[in-house]
Order: C-alpha cells, then sequence, then structure tokens
C-alpha cells in the first residue's frame, strides 16, 4: 500500500490525523530511534521514561509495552506535558500515567518499575548523581536502565568559530566560560559509567553520529530550535553589551565558510548506554 491509499483510508484518516502523524522531534528524533531498539520490550511491565518532553519516546514505548503495562511519563515542562497529554488523549492510550516533576526526586516506590530510559535527559538535569540514583531506586533488581546523550564534541564546528572570535577580540575569560559550560551540560561518558556501574552492569555502550545541515550562518542562527534551545545559553556566555556584535562576526564568519565550502554541518555524536540493575 502506498502512502497516499494509506492516508485516503477513511477508517484511518481523520480531521486531527496530520497533527500527530509526523510528530517526530527533529533534535530527540536519531537519539531515540536508537533507544527504541535496545529496549527489552516484555508485557505486563512498569516503566519509566523521564524528561520525555513533547511526548517522545514516551508514546511510541507505551504503545510497543501494550496496554498491560504500565508507563510513567516524568518532566516539569509544563507547556510540554501539555502537549503530550493532547496526543494521548488523541491515541486513547490508557497505560500512561504523566508525572509533573523533577527527575531529582521520582514520586515513585523503591525496586517498583521494571524499565526506566532517559533520551538525552539525564546530561541536562541539575543534579547528574542525584538523577542516576533515582532511576537506580525505583528500579527493581534485573531491570532495565537505558539512556542517551550527546557528547562533548556536539556542534565543534560552531564552538570552533565561538572560541576564535572570542579570542580576536581577547576576551579569554568567555571562552573558558563556554569550555566549563560544555562540561557541565555534556559530561564525559567515563563520568556517567563511573556513577552507574556502583549500580549497574554495563550491558551496552554505542556511539553514533548524526548531522545538521544548513545552507548556511544566517540560516543556522535563525533557525527555530538553534534559537529555542541554544541561543539563550550561548548569549549568557557573553558580555551582555557586545552579543550582538559577537554573533553578528560568528554569522559573518559561518557565512564565508559556508560560501566556500557549500554549507554548514553541525555534528551531533552521541552515545547509548544500556544498564541492568545488578
Amino acid at each position: 500500500m502506498r502512502y497516499g491509499d494509506f492516508m485516503g483510508n477513511s477508517n484511518f484518516a481523520t480531521s486531527k490525523q496530520p497533527e500527530f502523524l509526523d510528530e517526530l522531534p527533529l533534535w530527540s528524533a536519531s537519539f531515540g530511534l536508537k533507544l527504541l531498539d535496545y529496549i527489552d520490550y516484555k508485557p505486563n511491565i512498569t516503566a519509566v521514561d523521564i524528561g520525555f518532553g513533547t511526548g517522545f519516546p514516551l508514546i511510541e514505548i507505551a504503545m510497543r509495552l501494550g496496554n498491560n503495562s504500565i508507563i510513567y511519563g516524568v518532566d516539569e515542562w509544563k507547556e510540554g506535558i501539555n502537549r503530550a497529554e493532547g496526543k494521548i488523549k488523541y491515541y486513547g492510550l490508557s497505560n500512561i500515567k504523566i508525572i509533573e516533576g523533577s527527575v531529582e526526586s521520582i514520586p515513585l516506590d523503591n525496586n517498583s518499575v521494571d524499565l526506566v530510559t532517559s533520551n538525552n535527559c539525564i546530561n541536562n538535569v541539575s543534579n547528574i548523581n542525584k538523577a542516576l540514583l533515582e532511576c537506580s531506586r525505583i528500579l527493581m533488581k534485573g531491570g532495565q536502565f537505558i539512556q542517551t546523550m550527546n557528547l562533548d564534541k556536539s556542534m565543534f564546528e560552531f564552538y570552533n568559530e565561538l572560541e576564535k572570535t572570542l579570542f580576536e577580540l581577547n576576551l579569554k575569560q568567555e571562552i573558558d566560560l563556554m569550555y566549563k559550560h560544555i562540561r557541565i551540560k555534556r559530561p564525559s561518558v567515563n563520568k556517567i559509567l563511573e556513577i552507574m556501574k556502583k549500580d549497574f552492569m554495563i550491558k551496552d555502550i554505542e556511539y553514533d553520529e548524526f548531522n545538521i545541515k544548513f545552507s548556511n550562518g544566517t540560516a543556522m542562527l535563525n533557525h527555530h530550535f538553534i534559537k529555542f534551545v541554544f541561543r539563550k545559553s550561548w548569549n549568557e556566555l557573553l558580555p551582555q553589551n557586545r552579543v550582538d556584535e559577537i554573533f553578528r562576526l560568528i554569522e559573518n564568519k559561518l557565512n564565508e565558510y559556508a560560501e566556500k565550502y557549500g554549507g554548514i554541518k553541525l555534528s551531533i555524536p552521541y552515545v547509548l548506554i544500556n544498564g541492568i540493575k545488578k
């Protein structure tokens, strides 16, 4: 059956279908598709997806586990929760329970769940140690904890240009702040493994990478996701009275690079870690 035939099926197509059919977030898609491949799917289990954003991979995991399983979604982002709840209602899923709250304090009993998933969430919490301890606490012995996270070389093409610009402007303190920001947001795999190995047997570690391409620097800096997720934190690294000046210089550098090499590529290396509770 062709896609058009599928969409034309009156038993499938509804007025709301286009609102949800293509719901796979740009940023989390590659991480999440990898994560979905490593889940040990079993019926009649209890699962938790932390930091589910607008519903991915929470909803997909719930559908793959089936109605006899329960999956909790934990997130603090109210607007994201509202969006996810709309999709959950539309799909008629009764096996998802939403918890609005912090990953560092999950209101579930000790040893009460079989599976915990984290799609690029753990590396973005305030206290990684506490978050990992919570994941261990709620998992029963033999339970699966599977997470993805992007690595410290993410978007190195942009950060290289930022560092060059800051160096040219003699803003050496800001270069140090940039590297501190990267270390906090993208901790080393060894750091995560060191914490996990206390409570988990590491079953799989897989490294991968995807790229986000743009025609030039102007397109990149004006892209909605770049502005929504990254631009605020980049601005905070810089002297506030020079933010516009610095980004004009970076934009020009990126545009020159794009003209010379035929566009811009942002590399996103990431890792998947699959652990079993001891």
